[in-house]
């Protein structure tokens, strides 16, 4: 006896989709096709009276169930709910889409705040004259500085020794000794620090363990100053912000972003503005070997307004902000409940005092000008925290 042969089967399941000409064999795999190229998605349940309501804006529909079944009775929804948010398809065969937060919608502004009319044209990015070399007070010293600190990268001592010439000859030369461009290092390495334009500079903190020493006398940790290297991570979101290479790819996907936006928006006065969420990421690092193995976490910043591929290439969508200090130990202690406590605290105070100057903006929006020349208003989120497993443990407290 022959072993039975299923039959053959033909392409009987049309797609039912406007200009999709695609067949296929069982409704499994045209589920499949139209999750992957044409995405169904649902109202939130407004109507579900045995659920608990979510407090949410509605999320795009698109129309084509595959049977055509009887549609759900909309009496008695709201009219708001029953005009979801459009959406927008977009990329290679229109297989990605978009739609846009009926409140949060990034309407460009004035300096001032004030929402500018549609169509109105941003203001050009370079307002500074040419002869504007702030805080240099001509070319001269800027280019003096940049050739002593970037092309030469001339010794503190050296530079002081020049100096010291430059003044002698101006001096045998009658003039005044006042007209050295620069005083000393310290002098140029300042108005480096505070040239306005490129990286966010470096500050530092330093903590201490304050708590109560055992009856045996202290550990070596618990006497040792911990140093805390940072940028401020509000001017580093701004530049990111202003950044003319990907002004126009503003981009999230997934709920959480839209349920933000949903909460933010409770608050009227936030209405017009763009949300930002800042994504952070830490991982331990050996800094200097030679200095007795200094580790840190190094800890990374970046904004949830940029694609993937654009943070994965760096171009300023990712930046380091911080070297968090890392306490060390012997075996014996480092077990102890008290020590794991104040390396929790040391960290936990550490991302605090970095991150406190963005608190204003998570509930206030602020004016901000982005790379198309345009001003809006936004509000800083704390978003995705990207970590290894050791760093996990330490954010949540559970070692």
């Amino acid at each position: 006896m022959s072993p039975s042969r299923r039959n053959f089967s033909v392409l009987r399941i049309p797609c039912t989709k406007p200009g999709c000409n695609r067949w296929f064999k069982n409704k499994s795999r045209y589920t499949q096709h139209t999750n992957a190229v044409h995405p169904v998605l649902s109202a939130a349940p407004l109507h579900a009276p045995e659920l608990p309501q979510p407090n949410r804006s509605p999320s795009p529909i698109f129309n084509g169930d595959f049977d055509g079944a009887g549609e759900e009775d909309l009496s008695g929804i709201p009219r708001s709910a029953q005009s979801p948010t459009p959406a927008e398809f977009f990329g290679a065969g229109d297989r990605l889409y978009r739609n846009y937060h009926p409140s949060l919608t990034g309407r460009p502004c004035d300096p001032e705040g004030n929402f500018l009319p549609p169509g109105a044209l941003p203001l050009p990015l370079s307002e500074k004259s040419t002869n504007d070399w702030t805080p240099y007070r001509d070319r001269l010293e800027f280019e003096l500085a940049d050739y002593i600190f970037t092309k030469n990268q001339t010794p503190a001592a050296q530079i002081d020794h020049l100096l010291d010439l430059w003044a002698a000859s101006l001096l045998r030369a009658g003039a005044d000794s006042s007209q050295v461009l620069f005083t000393d290092h310290r002098d140029i390495y300042r108005t480096i620090d505070n040239t306005p334009l490129g990286d966010v500079k470096w500050r530092s903190f330093s903590v201490k363990y304050t708590g109560d020493i055992p009856d045996e006398g202290p550990t070596p940790w618990m006497t040792e100053s911990y140093d805390v290297w940072f940028r401020n991570p509000h001017q580093v979101v701004q530049n990111m912000l202003a950044n003319p290479d990907y002004a126009q790819e503003d981009f999230m996907s997934g709920d959480w972003a839209w349920n933000q936006a949903d909460q933010i928006a409770k608050d009227p006065a936030t209405h017009g503005s763009m949300f930002v969420p800042v994504i952070l990421g830490s991982d331990k690092t050996t800094v200097s070997v030679a200095t007795g193995q200094n580790d840190y976490y190094l800890l990374y910043a970046s904004i949830g307004n940029v694609r993937n591929n654009v943070r994965r290439a760096h171009r300023g969508a990712l930046a380091v902000v911080g070297f968090l200090a890392m306490p060390k130990t012997t075996k014996q202690h480092a077990k102890t409940a008290i020590f794991r406590r104040f390396h929790r605290q040391l960290f936990h105070s550490s991302l605090s005092f970095i991150l406190q100057n963005l608190k204003p903006g998570m509930t206030k929006p602020e004016v901000v000008r982005f790379g198309d020349g345009h001003y809006r208003r936004v509000i800083y989120g704390l978003g995705p925290y990207i970590a290894d497993y050791e760093e996990q443990v330490l954010l949540a407290c559970i070692v």
